[in-house]
């Protein structure tokens, strides 16, 4: 049996997707740059996706531009926007418990001479909007919150901070790190006052490799990488046809019974949460229910260490993590996000993330339960010898 709960690092594609993928690699390989008929077909591949993720979001088609993945387009919003406005000034606000797509990036134009202001969370992992009101400066240009946090799963209330934004100052552009929050919620940034939006393929059960950021027309940011000029010059290179057909698939999919699928990951989410409450010193980090993300729980199991557990269950063919899969390939540090919302220090490295996604079951929960029932006090006689 295999059981797959690393949903937020990456998803299983949908099989149409797949299919799709296939097929323009494989039968539709043309330049889309190209004037004949095989570029004009993969060109139709990239319009079609351009349409379908612009009306998920109730915004213009030009407005989007596609990137290599969540990454790209959060680099491409943050310098984009900061080289193109530091002449009305150098302030730009984040929060402590980002991605590090952003984290990192807000560490490179620091040396660029921008200042950060890296905004707390509660214990819950949210923000506080008094805080972001009290830390917008004249010389704000910019503001950066993500959407739902890939690792506890916690809310940010993107709407009500966009509204703070544009009415202390509406010239301040605001980009929300959406990777962890589309597809599985409805975001509409003209309602909420999003300027940029960012948003990777592979967590939507889409291609690896592909994503896309939303750019509001009115405002101005400058490209990051130069060449032939394709997507009007905002991300020169040719265009990953078949990447692209596969993210506008599976946006198509994710959004067609979004409610419904929603409302059952917070089902089995659910059922998760109150079973591995029944284990002893266990404790489940930030928020549940609808005030939380659907397919996202973070567990601190005292007396035994994440690595520890994270390789028995694989053991049991049930696949987990224990943080965020973008910064696996270095080494293990405690988690900013699980500091930031202060939880003890024995428990840092006690913590794993379960992720759940459409394609999740009631048996593969139980039998996860099953698991945990099984192991973990066996670990924790061996640990506490």
């Amino acid at each position: 049996m295999e059981i797959y709960l690393d949903n937020s690092a990456t998803t299983r594609a949908y099989d149409c997707v797949a299919e799709l993928v296939s097929k323009v690699m494989v039968e539709d390989y043309g330049n889309p740059s190209s004037l004949h008929r095989k570029g004009v077909e993969a060109e139709q591949y990239i319009r079609y996706a351009r349409e379908v993720i612009a009306a998920s979001m109730k915004v213009s088609e030009k407005e989007i531009v596609f990137t290599s993945g969540g990454t790209e387009s959060d680099n491409l919003a943050l310098i984009g926007a900061a080289l193109a406005n530091r002449r009305m000034g150098r302030h730009i606000i984040t929060t402590c418990i980002e991605h590090p797509a952003v984290m990192q990036t807000m560490r490179y134009l620091e040396e660029q001479g921008f200042q950060i202001t890296y905004l707390p969370v509660d214990r819950f992992g949210i923000i506080r909007l008094e805080d972001l009101r009290c830390a917008i400066r004249r010389d704000t240009i910019l503001v950066s919150i993500m959407h739902t946090n890939n690792e506890i799963g916690s809310l940010q209330p993107i709407g009500e901070a966009g509204a703070l934004i544009k009415n202390m100052n509406p010239r301040i552009i605001y980009h929300v790190d959406a990777i962890q929050g589309y597809g599985k919620f409805r975001i509409y940034p003209k309602k909420m006052n999003i300027d940029l939006l960012a948003v990777s393929g592979h967590k939507i059960h889409g291609p690896k490799g592909v994503g896309f950021l939303y750019i509001n027309e009115k405002i101005r940011i400058v490209p990051i990488v130069y060449g032939g000029g394709q997507q009007k010059g905002m991300r020169s290179g040719t265009e990953n046809v078949s990447g692209i057909a596969g993210l506008g698939k599976a946006v198509e999919q994710i959004y067609e019974n979004l409610e419904a699928e929603r409302a059952a990951m917070y089902e089995l989410k659910e059922r998760f949460v109150q079973g591995v409450l029944q284990i002893p010193e266990v404790k489940i980090n930030g928020l549940t229910g609808e005030m939380s993300a659907p397919h996202v729980v973070s567990a601190s199991f005292r007396g035994v260490r994440s690595e520890v557990l994270l390789h028995a269950l694989e053991e049991k063919g049930i696949y987990v993590s224990a943080g965020s899969a973008c910064a696996s390939n270095k080494a293990p540090k405690p988690s900013d996000t699980l500091r930031a919302i202060g939880l003890e220090k024995e428990l840092l490295d006690a913590t794993l993330r379960f992720s759940l996604s459409v394609f999740t079951t009631q048996e593969e929960i139980d039998y996860t339960l099953q698991t945990l029932y099984d192991v973990v006090p066996v670990l924790r006689r061996y640990t506490r010898r």
